[in-house]
């Protein structure tokens, strides 16, 4: 697992496990993605809480409701303009929100796209709100150990519109249950000792 300056490892984590949901159709984050696909096909807003690792829930551990992609909301985005970000036809917009103490709201921490057929979040995290300090990161699917040797060129061309969507590799086929049916997605237990 790559370490990201800056970034907690247990956000690292969340993050890691948000992606494990977000490629897998068969999820239940999967399942609200394709009803908003069918529904009319509009760009969506994917929104991942990264809560405090010592909030305590009512009837479910944390754990467990990382595991099962709870802390993940999809919307679809009717119109692109209501969003100040570049979204290249293929990528979804994400906005990733963390937790400001234990029992407290959140508060913006990245922005960002999911590319899917690449399997990667592409989020610029927030170091310093006040003095616009962010780091650009590439958040790359934890179960997948071979990414093509040119996959940061491919998403350059994919975000400067210079390839489409389709010209990626689908390296999200397999770790897709739809696809891959001898696939089965990590829990929480297995991503934050990997």
């Amino acid at each position: 697992m790559l370490t990201l300056l800056g970034i907690p490892r247990f956000e690292q984590y969340v993050l890691n496990m948000a992606l494990v949901h977000l490629c897998d159709r068969e999820s239940h984050v999967g399942y609200l993605t394709r009803q908003l696909n069918a529904t009319d096909g509009s760009v969506q807003k994917i929104t991942i809480y990264l809560p405090h690792p010592e909030q305590q829930y009512d009837g479910m551990t944390l754990e467990a409701g990382l595991t099962q992609g709870y802390n993940i909301e999809v919307e679809a985005i009717l119109d692109r303009s209501q969003i100040c970000y570049g979204i290249p036809n293929g990528a979804q917009f994400v906005r990733v929100l963390r937790q400001k103490g234990i029992d407290q709201g959140f508060q913006l921490a990245a922005i960002g796209l999911f590319i899917r057929p690449l399997a990667i979040l592409k989020l610029d995290m927030i170091l310093n709100i006040e003095a616009a300090e962010y780091q650009t990161i590439a958040v790359r699917h934890p179960v997948i150990r071979d990414y093509p040797s040119d996959w940061e060129q491919k998403l350059n061309q994919f975000l400067q519109r210079e390839i489409a969507s389709e010209a990626l590799p689908n390296l999200a086929g397999y770790v897709d249950r739809a696809m891959n049916s001898d696939y089965t997605p990590p829990n929480w237990a297995q991503i934050s000792k990997a």
